[in-house]
C-alpha cells in the first residue's frame, strides 16, 4: 500500500507532536547535591505536596550498576518512577530520595569467593553508603520526614546496596525491599526484625536468583517472616513488574518502626 506524501508529512508531523508532549513533561525530582568532608553525592528528590503539620515517609531508592556516573539523570532510568505517579502520589504521598552512586564504584562492600554466593559484609561502608547515610541523617532535621517509616528499596547493585544498608543500620530502616540483590547471610539475625519483600527473576542470568533465596531461607531460619515473589521465565529485569505491582507498594507504606 502507498501513502500519499502529504499522509506521510501527517503522520510524521502527529508522531513528533506525541513524542514532544511525553518528553517535554517535567520531572517532578529536583536535581540536589549533598557535599560531606570534601565528598559529593548528586542526588534527585520528590517532594510531596506537603501539608506543613504532616511528616512523611522517606524512601531511599538504589540503582543498578549500569546507572552509576554523574549527570544525576540515569539513576531515573528504572522504577522509581513508580512513586512519582500521579496515583501514588495521591495514595501514598512520600519523600523519594534516588542517589547516583559515581562511576567504578558501589552501593556495597562486601567480599565474596569466586564461584560462590557467599557474601561477607566488609567491616567499613564503601564511600557512597557513607554519603548516603549522612544525607539521611540529614534529611531527618531539615525535611518532615517520619523517622518510624524510612524505607529502603534497589535493584541489582542496588539490591545489593539494600541489603548491606539494613545490615549496617538496622535500626534505620522500618521496611525494605531488595530487587534481584544479594547480602551476607550470616547477618540474617541482626536485620530479621525488618519487615521486608525481596523480589528475583527465575531466569536471572545476571544476578543469580540463589543470592534472594539463600538469604530468604537465613531470613526465616532466624524467626522472620519476609515477602518473597520469584518469577518464572523472568530475566535480570525483574524490577518491571517488582515496582509495579500496587501490591507491594501498599504493604510497604504500611510499615511502621
Amino acid at each position: 500500500m502507498k501513502c500519499s506524501t502529504k499522509t506521510t508529512v501527517l503522520a510524521l508531523f502527529i508522531i513528533c507532536i506525541n513524542s514532544s508532549h511525553v518528553f517535554a513533561q517535567p520531572s517532578r525530582f529536583s536535581y540536589n547535591t549533598f557535599e560531606n568532608k570534601g565528598d559529593t553525592l548528586r542526588y534527585r528528590q520528590l517532594y510531596p505536596d506537603a501539608d506543613p503539620l504532616r511528616k512523611y515517609p522517606l524512601v531511599i531508592f538504589l540503582h543498578g550498576s549500569g546507572e552509576r556516573g554523574n549527570d544525576n539523570d540515569a539513576q531515573l532510568k528504572w522504577g522509581v518512577s513508580n512513586f512519582a505517579t500521579d496515583e501514588n502520589m495521591k495514595l501514598h504521598p512520600a519523600l523519594v530520595i534516588a542517589p547516583q552512586c559515581p562511576a567504578n564504584m558501589n552501593w556495597s562492600n562486601f567480599s565474596n569467593t569466586k564461584n560462590t554466593t557467599a557474601l561477607q559484609l566488609m567491616p567499613a561502608p564503601g564511600k557512597p553508603m557513607e554519603l548516603l547515610i549522612a544525607l539521611i541523617k540529614q534529611l531527618t532535621k531539615t525535611l518532615p520526614v517520619d523517622t518510624n517509616r524510612i524505607y529502603i528499596t534497589g535493584l541489582s547493585m542496588g539490591g545489593f546496596g539494600t541489603y548491606d544498608a539494613i545490615a549496617r543500620y538496622p535500626n534505620l530502616f522500618a521496611a525494605a525491599v531488595p530487587v534481584c540483590g544479594g547480602g551476607d547471610t550470616s547477618k540474617a539475625s541482626s536485620i530479621a526484625k525488618i519487615p521486608m519483600w525481596i523480589f528475583h527473576g527465575a531466569e536471572d542470568a545476571a544476578v543469580s536468583p540463589l543470592y534472594s533465596l539463600e538469604m530468604l531461607d537465613a531470613l526465616t531460619k532466624a524467626g522472620a517472616h519476609p515477602g518473597f515473589t520469584q518469577y518464572p521465565e523472568v530475566g535480570h529485569f525483574s524490577w518491571l513488574a517488582a515496582y509495579s505491582d500496587t501490591m507491594m507498594l501498599e504493604w510497604l507504606f504500611r510499615q511502621h518502626k
